[in-house]
């Protein structure tokens, strides 16, 4: 009797809401790690007309359907070489990310925790006290943590500057492999005409990838940025070329958007670069 696998590949589990217009979450997330060549295995959290940064949009959320996907999933025997999580709507998400992981995770896996908490020195208006509380324990699960500025002083109880130095925002990092996570990267560190992301490792000294700031912000870059790192650690790279990679690719996309004229609602052209990934 021949034994059917359906672990031969390599995969990646994506918890992340989807959205039909706006270039974000595993509407670009899928794409690129495919193009990685790592299976994409998205566990929607929620599905969106467009992202909530247009005037309106319609929803609808999915948690109820989440244990019973997990549960199929678990049924056919699927194994990950990395769980990649995005924005979680509730705290019973966050709890079903938590169970996810302890379902799925085995030595191989790799969980790569985006904690998708504010921006700007805020939280979202949408996550609450309780929310930030329940992320910080389910960042301790975290081998790969991918926080802002913003996030990581949220995930540490830091008062939040924009124009933190360096050394300030090492002791951030430092925090975060403290709280339990292996890895940190804290990005879209503002200096001057540059965005920087900062790389930390258990045990290992701060390094640093900069990049020339173009333009203004635009939806979706962040979860560009965490797909590609989570499809190169699979892929067995180093986190700081890891960074560098996502960080140039969407560089390069910004430009080709500010090219185009793109809206800023929209999010980049990823698909018009595909090829340089």
């Amino acid at each position: 009797m021949n034994i059917v696998s359906h672990n031969n590949q390599k995969k990646i589990a994506l918890v992340n809401d989807f959205t039909g217009f706006g270039r974000c979450s595993i509407a670009v997330q899928l794409p690129l790690i495919s193009a990685l060549k790592v299976q994409c295995c998205p566990l929607p959290t929620a599905v969106f007309s467009n992202h909530t940064g247009f005037e309106s949009f319609v929803s609808r959320d999915l948690t109820d359907d989440m244990v019973p996907w997990m549960q199929e999933w678990k049924k056919l025997d699927l194994r990950f070489d990395a769980i990649l999580t995005g924005f979680l709507n509730s705290t019973e998400q966050i709890a079903l990310v938590s169970r996810f992981i302890d379902m799925f995770r085995d030595e191989r896996t790799v969980t790569i925790i985006d904690p998708v908490m504010g921006d700007h020195g805020k939280r979202y208006r949408t996550y609450t006290p309780e929310m930030c509380d329940r992320m910080k324990s389910l960042c301790e699960k975290a081998d790969l943590l991918t926080p802002n500025l913003t996030e990581a002083c949220l995930l540490t109880d830091t008062a939040y500057r924009e124009d933190m130095p360096r050394d300030e925002v090492e002791q951030i990092a430092r925090k975060l492999i403290e709280q339990g996570c292996k890895k940190a990267v804290i990005t879209g560190i503002v200096e001057g005409n540059c965005i920087t992301n900062l790389c930390l490792e258990e045990g290992a000294e701060p390094e640093y990838v900069t990049v020339t700031r173009l333009g203004n912000e635009r939806s979706g870059t962040g979860d560009l940025f965490s797909a590609i790192l989570a499809a190169e650690t699979v892929r067995g790279a180093s986190l700081l070329s890891s960074v560098k990679k996502a960080s140039e690719f969407i560089k390069h996309c910004i430009q080709r958007a500010i090219d185009m004229d793109i809206p800023l609602t929209d999010g980049v052209p990823f698909e018009e670069l595909l090829t340089e990934i």
